[in-house]
Protein backbone atom coordinates (compact mmCIF):
# COMPACT_ATOMS: atom_id res chain seq x y z
CA UNK A 1 0.00 0.00 0.00
CA UNK A 2 1.64 3.73 -0.76
CA UNK A 3 2.43 5.38 2.30
CA UNK A 4 -0.31 8.49 2.49
CA UNK A 5 1.40 11.84 4.03
CA UNK A 6 1.07 11.38 7.76
CA UNK A 7 -1.38 13.74 9.50
CA UNK A 8 -0.24 16.68 11.64
CA UNK A 9 1.86 16.15 14.85
CA UNK A 10 -0.78 18.07 16.36
CA UNK A 11 -3.62 16.26 16.65
CA UNK A 12 -5.73 15.08 19.73
CA UNK A 13 -4.01 11.71 21.27
CA UNK A 14 -7.57 10.08 20.54
CA UNK A 15 -6.86 10.44 16.99
CA UNK A 16 -3.40 9.30 17.34
CA UNK A 17 -3.71 6.19 15.23
CA UNK A 18 -4.52 7.84 12.34
CA UNK A 19 -0.75 9.53 12.28
CA UNK A 20 -0.01 5.85 10.88
CA UNK A 21 -0.82 5.65 7.31
CA UNK A 22 -1.35 1.78 6.80
CA UNK A 23 -3.93 2.03 10.25
CA UNK A 24 -5.59 5.16 8.31
CA UNK A 25 -6.14 3.24 5.00
CA UNK A 26 -7.48 0.32 6.28
CA UNK A 27 -9.60 2.23 9.34
CA UNK A 28 -11.17 4.24 6.19
CA UNK A 29 -11.85 1.11 4.73
CA UNK A 30 -13.56 -0.46 8.03
CA UNK A 31 -15.83 2.91 8.14
CA UNK A 32 -16.89 2.47 4.76
CA UNK A 33 -17.53 -0.80 4.64
CA UNK A 34 -19.96 -0.53 7.75
CA UNK A 35 -21.68 2.09 6.33
CA UNK A 36 -22.23 -0.39 3.14
CA UNK A 37 -23.22 -2.85 5.89
CA UNK A 38 -25.97 -0.71 7.38
CA UNK A 39 -27.17 0.71 3.96
CA UNK A 40 -27.51 -2.72 2.76
CA UNK A 41 -29.66 -3.54 6.12
CA UNK A 42 -31.75 -0.60 5.28
CA UNK A 43 -32.02 -1.13 2.35
CA UNK A 44 -33.31 -4.98 1.91
CA UNK A 45 -35.48 -4.39 4.55
CA UNK A 46 -37.66 -1.52 2.66
CA UNK A 47 -37.42 -3.62 -0.72
CA UNK A 48 -38.88 -6.75 1.27
CA UNK A 49 -41.64 -4.53 2.32
CA UNK A 50 -42.29 -3.75 -1.65
CA UNK A 51 -42.32 -7.91 -2.20
CA UNK A 52 -44.31 -8.82 0.47
CA UNK A 53 -46.73 -7.92 3.49
CA UNK A 54 -45.95 -11.25 5.18
CA UNK A 55 -44.15 -9.59 9.03
CA UNK A 56 -42.67 -13.04 8.87
CA UNK A 57 -40.95 -12.51 6.13
CA UNK A 58 -39.44 -9.13 6.37
CA UNK A 59 -38.41 -9.72 10.34
CA UNK A 60 -36.57 -12.78 8.55
CA UNK A 61 -34.46 -10.36 6.52
CA UNK A 62 -32.36 -9.63 10.25
CA UNK A 63 -32.13 -12.87 10.95
CA UNK A 64 -30.48 -13.77 7.10
CA UNK A 65 -27.97 -10.43 8.33
CA UNK A 66 -27.24 -11.59 11.19
CA UNK A 67 -26.86 -15.78 11.27
CA UNK A 68 -24.05 -16.49 9.29
CA UNK A 69 -22.27 -14.47 11.91
CA UNK A 70 -23.41 -17.21 14.57
CA UNK A 71 -22.74 -20.01 12.16
CA UNK A 72 -19.19 -19.25 10.65
CA UNK A 73 -17.72 -17.20 13.19
CA UNK A 74 -14.96 -19.77 14.40
CA UNK A 75 -14.44 -21.43 10.59
CA UNK A 76 -14.14 -17.46 9.16
CA UNK A 77 -11.63 -16.99 12.38
CA UNK A 78 -9.57 -20.41 11.71
CA UNK A 79 -9.54 -19.10 7.58
CA UNK A 80 -8.12 -15.89 8.50
CA UNK A 81 -5.53 -17.78 10.91
CA UNK A 82 -4.39 -20.67 8.36
CA UNK A 83 -4.39 -18.23 5.41
CA UNK A 84 -2.68 -14.48 4.65
CA UNK A 85 -4.83 -12.37 5.87
CA UNK A 86 -4.61 -9.60 3.58
CA UNK A 87 -5.35 -12.16 0.73
CA UNK A 88 -8.69 -13.38 2.46
CA UNK A 89 -9.23 -9.41 3.52
CA UNK A 90 -9.15 -8.92 -0.07
CA UNK A 91 -11.52 -12.24 -0.82
CA UNK A 92 -14.25 -11.11 1.42
CA UNK A 93 -14.29 -7.34 0.36
CA UNK A 94 -15.01 -9.37 -3.42
CA UNK A 95 -17.41 -11.03 -1.94
CA UNK A 96 -19.83 -8.19 -0.83
CA UNK A 97 -18.80 -6.27 -4.12
CA UNK A 98 -19.83 -9.31 -6.24
CA UNK A 99 -22.99 -9.63 -3.85
CA UNK A 100 -23.81 -6.16 -4.07
CA UNK A 101 -23.53 -6.31 -7.96
CA UNK A 102 -26.35 -9.25 -7.88
CA UNK A 103 -28.61 -7.26 -5.82
CA UNK A 104 -28.49 -4.43 -8.42
CA UNK A 105 -28.78 -6.15 -11.00
CA UNK A 106 -31.78 -8.31 -9.69
CA UNK A 107 -33.75 -5.35 -8.28
CA UNK A 108 -32.95 -3.84 -11.74
CA UNK A 109 -34.66 -5.97 -14.07
CA UNK A 110 -37.02 -7.42 -11.25
CA UNK A 111 -35.55 -10.39 -10.86
CA UNK A 112 -36.08 -10.52 -7.06
CA UNK A 113 -38.45 -12.18 -4.91
CA UNK A 114 -38.90 -12.59 -1.40
CA UNK A 115 -37.00 -15.98 -0.79
CA UNK A 116 -34.20 -14.69 -3.49
CA UNK A 117 -33.76 -11.40 -1.14
CA UNK A 118 -33.08 -13.63 1.68
CA UNK A 119 -30.77 -16.07 -0.19
CA UNK A 120 -28.87 -12.45 -1.13
CA UNK A 121 -28.79 -11.54 2.29
CA UNK A 122 -27.86 -14.79 4.07
CA UNK A 123 -24.39 -14.70 1.16
CA UNK A 124 -23.93 -10.88 2.41
CA UNK A 125 -23.82 -12.22 5.79
CA UNK A 126 -21.50 -14.49 4.40
CA UNK A 127 -19.04 -12.10 3.76
CA UNK A 128 -19.59 -10.30 6.79
CA UNK A 129 -18.96 -13.14 9.17
CA UNK A 130 -15.88 -14.04 7.18
CA UNK A 131 -14.68 -10.18 6.96
CA UNK A 132 -15.22 -9.10 10.43
CA UNK A 133 -12.21 -11.71 12.49
CA UNK A 134 -9.43 -11.19 10.31
CA UNK A 135 -10.19 -7.49 9.94
CA UNK A 136 -9.68 -7.38 14.24
CA UNK A 137 -6.77 -9.88 14.22
CA UNK A 138 -4.88 -7.15 11.57
CA UNK A 139 -5.42 -4.14 13.87
CA UNK A 140 -2.82 -5.29 16.37
CA UNK A 141 0.23 -5.81 13.90
CA UNK A 142 -0.48 -2.10 12.86
CA UNK A 143 -0.41 -0.09 15.83
CA UNK A 144 1.96 -0.28 18.81
CA UNK A 145 0.81 -2.01 22.04
CA UNK A 146 0.19 0.70 24.10
CA UNK A 147 -1.94 2.30 21.17
CA UNK A 148 -4.13 -0.55 21.09
CA UNK A 149 -7.18 0.68 22.98
CA UNK A 150 -7.29 4.08 20.85
CA UNK A 151 -7.42 1.68 17.70
CA UNK A 152 -10.05 -0.17 18.63
CA UNK A 153 -11.68 3.06 19.62
CA UNK A 154 -11.81 4.45 16.61
CA UNK A 155 -13.01 1.23 15.28
CA UNK A 156 -15.81 1.33 17.54
CA UNK A 157 -16.52 5.00 16.48
CA UNK A 158 -16.63 4.39 13.19
CA UNK A 159 -19.04 1.86 13.70
CA UNK A 160 -21.46 4.19 15.96
CA UNK A 161 -20.91 6.55 12.89
CA UNK A 162 -21.67 3.99 10.25
CA UNK A 163 -25.16 3.29 12.66
CA UNK A 164 -25.91 6.66 12.05
CA UNK A 165 -25.15 7.27 8.42
CA UNK A 166 -25.87 4.22 6.90
CA UNK A 167 -29.29 4.44 7.34
CA UNK A 168 -29.63 8.12 6.81
CA UNK A 169 -27.36 7.51 3.38
CA UNK A 170 -29.89 4.55 2.25
CA UNK A 171 -32.88 6.69 3.40
CA UNK A 172 -31.62 9.43 0.82
CA UNK A 173 -31.16 7.47 -1.80
CA UNK A 174 -34.38 5.31 -1.47
CA UNK A 175 -36.65 8.29 -1.49
CA UNK A 176 -34.75 9.98 -4.42
CA UNK A 177 -33.71 7.59 -6.51
CA UNK A 178 -34.48 4.16 -5.61
CA UNK A 179 -33.40 1.04 -3.48
CA UNK A 180 -31.86 -0.27 -6.00
CA UNK A 181 -29.33 2.35 -6.08
CA UNK A 182 -28.66 1.92 -2.48
CA UNK A 183 -27.00 -1.73 -3.81
CA UNK A 184 -25.32 0.22 -6.99
CA UNK A 185 -23.51 2.54 -3.99
CA UNK A 186 -22.36 -0.59 -2.11
CA UNK A 187 -21.04 -2.02 -5.53
CA UNK A 188 -18.87 0.43 -6.48
CA UNK A 189 -17.44 1.28 -2.68
CA UNK A 190 -17.11 -2.06 -1.85
CA UNK A 191 -15.14 -2.45 -4.96
CA UNK A 192 -12.92 0.90 -4.20
CA UNK A 193 -11.88 -0.24 -0.83
CA UNK A 194 -10.74 -3.56 -2.20
CA UNK A 195 -8.13 -1.65 -4.64
CA UNK A 196 -6.97 -0.24 -1.18
CA UNK A 197 -6.30 -3.42 0.90
CA UNK A 198 -4.69 -4.52 -2.56
CA UNK A 199 -2.23 -1.79 -2.08
CA UNK A 200 -1.51 -2.71 1.24
CA UNK A 201 2.27 -4.35 1.53
CA UNK A 202 1.97 -6.16 4.36
CA UNK A 203 4.52 -8.12 5.86
CA UNK A 204 3.57 -11.77 7.24
CA UNK A 205 4.94 -14.21 8.62
CA UNK A 206 6.34 -16.97 6.46
CA UNK A 207 6.56 -20.63 7.72
CA UNK A 208 8.38 -23.71 6.55
CA UNK A 209 5.85 -25.83 7.77
CA UNK A 210 2.85 -26.59 6.23
CA UNK A 211 -0.82 -24.91 6.77
CA UNK A 212 -2.62 -26.18 9.82
CA UNK A 213 -5.47 -28.36 8.34
CA UNK A 214 -8.80 -26.57 8.48
CA UNK A 215 -10.82 -28.65 11.16
CA UNK A 216 -7.66 -29.21 13.40
CA UNK A 217 -7.25 -25.23 13.27
CA UNK A 218 -10.81 -25.16 13.93
CA UNK A 219 -10.17 -28.06 17.19
CA UNK A 220 -7.04 -25.23 18.61
CA UNK A 221 -9.43 -22.57 18.62
CA UNK A 222 -11.51 -23.51 20.71
CA UNK A 223 -9.38 -25.35 23.16
CA UNK A 224 -6.95 -22.46 23.37
CA UNK A 225 -10.40 -19.98 24.20
CA UNK A 226 -11.16 -22.93 26.69
CA UNK A 227 -7.77 -22.80 28.72
CA UNK A 228 -7.36 -19.29 28.76
CA UNK A 229 -9.03 -18.00 31.64
CA UNK A 230 -8.54 -14.50 30.63
CA UNK A 231 -10.54 -15.30 27.32
CA UNK A 232 -13.38 -17.24 29.46
CA UNK A 233 -13.98 -14.53 31.56
CA UNK A 234 -14.17 -11.88 28.93
CA UNK A 235 -16.36 -14.08 26.63
CA UNK A 236 -18.79 -14.60 29.53
CA UNK A 237 -18.66 -10.82 30.49
CA UNK A 238 -19.56 -9.97 26.98
CA UNK A 239 -22.44 -12.21 26.45
CA UNK A 240 -24.48 -11.09 29.30
CA UNK A 241 -22.91 -7.67 28.79
CA UNK A 242 -24.51 -7.58 25.25
CA UNK A 243 -27.39 -9.48 26.18
CA UNK A 244 -28.73 -6.53 28.33
CA UNK A 245 -27.83 -3.54 26.14
CA UNK A 246 -29.59 -5.24 23.54
CA UNK A 247 -32.85 -3.99 24.67
CA UNK A 248 -31.87 -0.37 24.09
CA UNK A 249 -31.32 -0.64 20.56
CA UNK A 250 -34.00 -3.49 20.14
CA UNK A 251 -36.80 -1.68 21.75
CA UNK A 252 -35.60 1.71 20.19
CA UNK A 253 -38.04 2.03 17.22
CA UNK A 254 -40.80 0.83 19.81
CA UNK A 255 -39.61 3.51 22.57
CA UNK A 256 -39.78 6.22 19.77
CA UNK A 257 -42.72 5.60 18.25
CA UNK A 258 -44.68 3.97 20.77
CA UNK A 259 -43.28 5.38 24.27
CA UNK A 260 -42.73 9.07 22.82
CA UNK A 261 -45.77 9.27 19.84
CA UNK A 262 -42.61 10.22 17.82
CA UNK A 263 -41.52 9.05 13.94
CA UNK A 264 -38.62 8.52 12.22
CA UNK A 265 -37.46 11.10 13.11
CA UNK A 266 -37.37 10.79 16.82
CA UNK A 267 -36.18 7.28 16.40
CA UNK A 268 -33.07 9.20 14.64
CA UNK A 269 -32.68 11.45 17.05
CA UNK A 270 -32.37 8.84 19.41
CA UNK A 271 -30.27 6.62 17.59
CA UNK A 272 -27.85 9.60 17.06
CA UNK A 273 -27.52 10.50 20.56
CA UNK A 274 -26.28 7.25 21.26
CA UNK A 275 -23.98 7.30 18.63
CA UNK A 276 -23.08 10.47 20.10
CA UNK A 277 -22.43 9.64 23.70
CA UNK A 278 -19.94 6.80 22.26
CA UNK A 279 -17.91 9.51 20.19
CA UNK A 280 -17.26 11.27 23.50
CA UNK A 281 -16.09 8.64 25.50
CA UNK A 282 -13.81 7.35 22.43
CA UNK A 283 -12.33 10.96 22.53
CA UNK A 284 -11.29 10.16 26.10
CA UNK A 285 -10.52 7.31 26.21
CA UNK A 286 -7.08 7.97 27.50
CA UNK A 287 -7.64 9.85 30.01
CA UNK A 288 -10.17 7.34 31.55
CA UNK A 289 -7.98 4.47 31.00
CA UNK A 290 -5.58 6.69 33.64
CA UNK A 291 -8.28 7.50 36.32
CA UNK A 292 -9.85 3.84 36.34
CA UNK A 293 -8.73 0.09 35.74
CA UNK A 294 -10.20 -2.02 32.69
CA UNK A 295 -12.22 -3.64 35.84
CA UNK A 296 -13.79 -0.65 36.62
CA UNK A 297 -14.48 0.79 33.21
CA UNK A 298 -16.48 -2.37 32.65
CA UNK A 299 -18.28 -3.12 36.19
CA UNK A 300 -19.01 1.30 36.26
CA UNK A 301 -20.06 1.46 32.21
CA UNK A 302 -22.72 -1.49 33.02
CA UNK A 303 -24.08 -0.09 36.18
CA UNK A 304 -24.15 3.46 34.81
CA UNK A 305 -25.75 1.71 31.25
CA UNK A 306 -28.43 -0.02 33.17
CA UNK A 307 -29.87 3.35 35.13
CA UNK A 308 -29.45 5.28 31.86
CA UNK A 309 -31.28 2.80 30.00
CA UNK A 310 -34.16 2.74 32.78
CA UNK A 311 -34.42 6.40 32.49
CA UNK A 312 -34.98 6.40 28.82
CA UNK A 313 -38.41 5.02 29.76
CA UNK A 314 -39.18 6.27 32.76
CA UNK A 315 -38.40 10.23 31.91
CA UNK A 316 -41.81 12.02 30.80
CA UNK A 317 -40.64 13.20 27.43
CA UNK A 318 -38.36 12.86 24.33
CA UNK A 319 -35.94 16.06 25.50
CA UNK A 320 -35.27 14.64 28.93
CA UNK A 321 -34.74 11.19 26.96
CA UNK A 322 -32.28 12.80 24.93
CA UNK A 323 -29.36 13.53 26.82
CA UNK A 324 -30.12 10.37 28.91
CA UNK A 325 -29.34 8.49 25.68
CA UNK A 326 -26.26 10.23 25.66
CA UNK A 327 -24.59 8.82 28.59
CA UNK A 328 -25.95 5.41 28.02
CA UNK A 329 -23.88 5.87 24.54
CA UNK A 330 -21.09 6.70 26.48
CA UNK A 331 -21.54 3.73 29.07
CA UNK A 332 -22.10 1.35 26.26
CA UNK A 333 -19.25 2.48 24.52
CA UNK A 334 -16.32 1.76 27.69
CA UNK A 335 -17.89 -1.55 28.69
CA UNK A 336 -17.81 -2.34 24.68
CA UNK A 337 -13.84 -1.57 24.42
CA UNK A 338 -12.86 -2.33 27.48
CA UNK A 339 -13.73 -6.19 26.16
CA UNK A 340 -12.36 -5.67 22.93
CA UNK A 341 -9.18 -4.55 24.49
CA UNK A 342 -8.78 -6.57 26.85
CA UNK A 343 -9.61 -9.85 24.35
CA UNK A 344 -6.98 -8.68 21.66
CA UNK A 345 -4.39 -8.28 24.53
CA UNK A 346 -5.43 -11.69 25.54
CA UNK A 347 -4.83 -13.51 21.95
CA UNK A 348 -1.35 -13.79 20.66
CA UNK A 349 -0.97 -13.33 17.11
CA UNK A 350 -1.52 -16.68 16.03
CA UNK A 351 -4.55 -17.74 17.46
CA UNK A 352 -6.03 -13.89 17.22
CA UNK A 353 -8.56 -14.05 14.66
CA UNK A 354 -9.92 -17.36 16.26
CA UNK A 355 -9.83 -15.73 19.24
CA UNK A 356 -12.00 -13.18 18.32
CA UNK A 357 -14.37 -15.05 16.18
CA UNK A 358 -15.54 -16.20 19.66
CA UNK A 359 -15.90 -12.80 21.03
CA UNK A 360 -17.80 -11.93 18.04
CA UNK A 361 -20.48 -15.40 18.51
CA UNK A 362 -20.50 -14.09 22.28
CA UNK A 363 -21.31 -10.41 21.57
CA UNK A 364 -23.96 -11.67 18.36
CA UNK A 365 -25.48 -14.13 20.56
CA UNK A 366 -25.72 -12.48 23.74
CA UNK A 367 -27.47 -9.62 21.49
CA UNK A 368 -29.69 -12.00 19.46
CA UNK A 369 -30.92 -13.39 22.49
CA UNK A 370 -31.18 -10.62 24.50
CA UNK A 371 -33.29 -9.28 21.51
CA UNK A 372 -35.66 -11.98 22.13
CA UNK A 373 -36.08 -11.98 25.37
CA UNK A 374 -36.54 -8.01 26.60
CA UNK A 375 -38.66 -8.09 22.81
CA UNK A 376 -41.01 -10.81 24.62
CA UNK A 377 -41.33 -9.05 27.73
CA UNK A 378 -42.37 -6.13 26.07
CA UNK A 379 -44.87 -7.86 24.20
CA UNK A 380 -46.48 -9.37 27.03
CA UNK A 381 -46.17 -6.19 29.27
CA UNK A 382 -45.03 -2.54 27.90
CA UNK A 383 -41.53 -1.21 26.84
CA UNK A 384 -41.20 0.70 29.92
CA UNK A 385 -41.52 -3.49 31.81
CA UNK A 386 -38.87 -4.49 29.24
CA UNK A 387 -36.13 -2.21 28.97
CA UNK A 388 -36.57 -2.15 32.97
CA UNK A 389 -36.22 -5.43 33.08
CA UNK A 390 -33.05 -5.71 31.34
CA UNK A 391 -31.62 -2.73 33.26
CA UNK A 392 -32.16 -4.33 36.67
CA UNK A 393 -30.64 -8.19 35.26
CA UNK A 394 -27.41 -5.61 34.43
CA UNK A 395 -27.38 -5.31 38.08
CA UNK A 396 -27.69 -8.92 39.03
CA UNK A 397 -25.53 -10.09 36.54
CA UNK A 398 -22.75 -7.95 37.21
CA UNK A 399 -23.00 -9.67 41.36
CA UNK A 400 -23.09 -13.00 39.62
CA UNK A 401 -19.81 -12.72 37.35
CA UNK A 402 -17.79 -10.85 40.38
CA UNK A 403 -15.33 -13.75 39.99
CA UNK A 404 -14.58 -12.92 36.38
CA UNK A 405 -12.68 -9.85 36.33
CA UNK A 406 -10.97 -7.80 33.51
CA UNK A 407 -7.34 -7.71 33.75
CA UNK A 408 -4.97 -5.00 32.06
CA UNK A 409 -1.93 -5.79 29.40
CA UNK A 410 -0.26 -6.99 32.68
CA UNK A 411 -1.82 -10.04 33.11
CA UNK A 412 0.25 -12.36 30.37
CA UNK A 413 3.09 -11.81 28.47
CA UNK A 414 2.58 -13.40 25.14
CA UNK A 415 5.42 -12.27 23.63
CA UNK A 416 6.94 -14.95 21.56
CA UNK A 417 10.02 -16.66 22.45
CA UNK A 418 11.94 -19.61 21.44
CA UNK A 419 14.20 -21.00 24.14
CA UNK A 420 13.80 -24.50 24.29
CA UNK A 421 15.69 -26.90 21.97
CA UNK A 422 14.90 -27.95 18.92
CA UNK A 423 14.56 -31.65 17.67
CA UNK A 424 16.82 -33.66 16.24
CA UNK A 425 15.63 -36.52 14.76
CA UNK A 426 17.66 -39.52 13.85
CA UNK A 427 15.71 -39.84 10.74
CA UNK A 428 13.21 -37.69 7.94
CA UNK A 429 9.69 -37.17 9.48
CA UNK A 430 7.19 -36.39 7.33
CA UNK A 431 5.08 -33.73 9.19
CA UNK A 432 1.84 -35.33 8.33
CA UNK A 433 3.58 -37.96 10.78
CA UNK A 434 1.67 -38.87 14.06
CA UNK A 435 0.46 -39.00 16.97
CA UNK A 436 3.33 -37.67 18.64
CA UNK A 437 4.19 -38.49 22.41
CA UNK A 438 6.24 -36.14 24.62
CA UNK A 439 7.10 -37.18 27.84
CA UNK A 440 9.33 -35.63 30.58
CA UNK A 441 10.45 -36.51 33.53
CA UNK A 442 10.74 -34.34 37.14
CA UNK A 443 12.80 -35.36 40.43
CA UNK A 444 10.72 -33.58 42.78
CA UNK A 445 11.29 -33.00 46.96
CA UNK A 446 8.32 -34.72 48.73
CA UNK A 447 7.54 -31.39 50.75
CA UNK A 448 7.75 -29.55 47.63
CA UNK A 449 5.24 -32.01 45.49
CA UNK A 450 1.94 -29.66 46.22
CA UNK A 451 3.48 -26.97 44.63
CA UNK A 452 3.98 -29.01 41.83
CA UNK A 453 1.37 -30.01 41.44
CA UNK A 454 -0.34 -26.97 41.56
CA UNK A 455 2.72 -25.33 38.82
CA UNK A 456 1.26 -28.86 36.55
CA UNK A 457 -1.96 -27.72 36.45
CA UNK A 458 -0.89 -24.36 34.63
CA UNK A 459 1.57 -25.93 32.17
CA UNK A 460 -1.58 -27.95 31.33
CA UNK A 461 -2.98 -25.30 30.27
CA UNK A 462 -0.68 -23.93 28.58
CA UNK A 463 0.91 -27.09 26.39
CA UNK A 464 -3.24 -27.68 25.25
CA UNK A 465 -3.08 -23.77 23.84
CA UNK A 466 -0.65 -24.34 21.93
CA UNK A 467 -2.19 -27.75 20.46
CA UNK A 468 -2.08 -30.69 22.52
CA UNK A 469 -4.56 -32.99 21.94
CA UNK A 470 -4.11 -34.64 25.41
CA UNK A 471 -1.94 -33.91 29.11
CA UNK A 472 -1.55 -36.38 31.81
CA UNK A 473 0.60 -36.17 34.76
CA UNK A 474 2.15 -39.81 36.23
CA UNK A 475 3.47 -39.93 39.97
CA UNK A 476 5.77 -42.65 40.24
CA UNK A 477 4.04 -45.74 42.70
CA UNK A 478 7.38 -46.88 43.77
CA UNK A 479 9.69 -43.59 44.03
CA UNK A 480 8.47 -40.89 45.53
CA UNK A 481 9.00 -37.50 44.26
CA UNK A 482 9.26 -39.33 40.56
CA UNK A 483 7.05 -37.30 38.29
CA UNK A 484 6.30 -38.12 34.34
CA UNK A 485 4.71 -35.38 32.21
CA UNK A 486 3.41 -36.94 28.59
CA UNK A 487 1.08 -34.44 25.97
CA UNK A 488 0.20 -35.48 23.05
CA UNK A 489 0.50 -33.95 19.38
CA UNK A 490 -1.68 -34.81 16.00
CA UNK A 491 1.05 -34.88 13.42
CA UNK A 492 4.73 -34.01 13.43
CA UNK A 493 4.19 -30.23 12.11
CA UNK A 494 1.73 -29.78 14.93
CA UNK A 495 4.22 -30.38 17.36
CA UNK A 496 7.05 -28.42 15.66
CA UNK A 497 4.53 -24.97 15.48
CA UNK A 498 4.76 -25.05 19.48
CA UNK A 499 8.08 -24.02 19.04
CA UNK A 500 7.09 -20.50 17.58
CA UNK A 501 3.90 -20.37 19.91
CA UNK A 502 5.80 -20.50 23.17
CA UNK A 503 5.66 -17.41 25.06
CA UNK A 504 7.35 -15.57 27.76
CA UNK A 505 4.99 -16.75 30.05
CA UNK A 506 5.28 -20.40 28.73
CA UNK A 507 8.68 -19.12 29.58
CA UNK A 508 8.67 -18.92 33.06
CA UNK A 509 6.91 -21.65 33.82
CA UNK A 510 9.63 -23.90 32.51
CA UNK A 511 12.41 -21.91 34.22
CA UNK A 512 9.87 -22.51 37.70
CA UNK A 513 9.40 -26.72 37.05
CA UNK A 514 13.31 -26.63 36.02
CA UNK A 515 13.81 -24.43 39.73
CA UNK A 516 11.60 -27.50 41.49
CA UNK A 517 13.40 -30.17 39.76
CA UNK A 518 16.46 -31.55 41.95
CA UNK A 519 18.60 -33.54 39.69
CA UNK A 520 21.61 -31.85 38.70
CA UNK A 521 20.83 -32.24 35.03
CA UNK A 522 17.34 -30.97 33.07
CA UNK A 523 14.50 -33.06 33.63
CA UNK A 524 14.91 -35.68 30.90
CA UNK A 525 12.66 -34.88 27.67
CA UNK A 526 11.48 -38.14 25.08
CA UNK A 527 9.57 -37.61 22.08
CA UNK A 528 8.45 -40.83 20.96
CA UNK A 529 6.27 -40.56 17.27
CA UNK A 530 3.69 -43.57 16.39
CA UNK A 531 4.90 -46.45 14.25
CA UNK A 532 3.23 -48.47 12.04
CA UNK A 533 2.35 -52.21 12.86
CA UNK A 534 2.54 -54.67 9.84
CA UNK A 535 0.45 -57.68 10.28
Amino acid sequence: MSTPPLLPSRIPLWLTPLKIPVFRALWTTWLVANVCMYTNDVAAAWMMTSLTTSATLIALVQTAANLPVLLLGLPSGALADILNRKHFLVFTQLWLAINATLLFVSSVFNLLNPIFLLLLTFINGVGLAMRWPVYAAIVPDLVPRDNLHLALGLNSIAMNASRILGPLIAGLIIAGIGTEYVFALNMVLSLAMTTIVLRWKNESYISTLPGERFFGAMRVGAQYVRQSKPMRSILIRSFLFYMQSSSLLALLPVIAKSHFDGDANTFTLLLSCLGFGAIIVGSQLNYLRDKFTPQQMASFGIIFLSISSAGVVLVPNLWYAAPIMVLSGMSWFSVGNTLSTASQLSLPNWIRARGMSFYQMSLMGGSALGAFVWGKITNSTDVTTGVVASAIFGILALLLIRKHRIHGHEAEDLSPVCPIERPHPSRDIDPHEGPVMISIEYHIRKEQADVFRKLMAKTRRSRLKQGALSWSLFEDAEHAGKFLEYFVFETWADYLRRFDRFTADDLAMQEERHRLHIDSSPPKLTRRIATQLKQ
